[in-house]
């Protein structure tokens, strides 16, 4: 048992070794393989008009701003978001235009922020891992300490054996976590180029 326990202290402290190694040196907290790009560019993702004073109104505008909502939930299929896009956009061309810069205004406003709450959360959690490798190393000497002890005591090993079982676990599951997270600035960036490019097709 005790040495399962010790492996996967190792492989937590190597973990976080690699982690920081991996680590954009601009953005030391940034755990993941993709480059952080700390926001996304009005320019990478609309080739429509000006947006005017488009940014500023469409939060009043009650059928945009329950529409945003809608098209910017992850959970809304790209098809049927793009469908919902197409049935919004109707009526004249000056119509058309009127409340597609808004709609975008608000998507743009919108993923951006859902996007920012990410990259925050992930450079969290990567504080958290960095915090707890070191935890890790801590309880991983104080238990060798206990081990070499004339005489052992059986009962603090066991315990200290038991936590380290728990962090060790603990480091392993947040890790898989931010795997999985890392891709989701990416999945974002791509469905808000997927809808600028509706909402411009439909106001040409």
């Amino acid at each position: 048992m005790i040495w399962r326990i010790a492996i996967g202290a190792l492989l937590v402290i190597a973990a976080s070794t690699e982690s920081g190694l991996a680590a954009d040196p601009r953005y030391p907290d940034w755990p993941c393989v993709q480059a952080k790009v700390p926001e996304i560019s009005l320019a990478a993702v609309w080739a429509g008009p000006p947006l005017d004073d488009a940014t500023a109104k469409w939060q009043s505008d009650a059928k945009v701003s329950t529409l945003v909502a809608k098209l910017a939930a992850r959970k809304t299929p790209l098809e049927d978001a793009k469908r919902a896009i197409t049935e919004f956009l109707a009526g004249s061309a000056a119509e058309k235009a009127a409340a597609g810069k808004l709609l975008f205004a608000g998507l743009f406003e919108t993923l951006n922020a859902q996007r920012n709450s990410v990259l925050n959360g992930l450079e969290r959690v990567t504080r958290k891992q960095r915090d707890a490798a070191e935890k890790v190393r801590s309880d991983t000497l104080a238990l060798q300490a206990l081990q070499g002890a004339s005489p052992p005591d059986q009962s603090k090993i066991d315990e200290l054996s038991n936590q380290l079982i728990w962090e060790t676990r603990i480091f392993e599951d947040r890790r898989r976590v931010i795997g999985f997270v890392c891709e989701v600035p990416t999945a974002i960036d791509q469905r808000l180029f997927a809808l600028a490019r509706v909402i411009q097709q439909e106001m040409e």
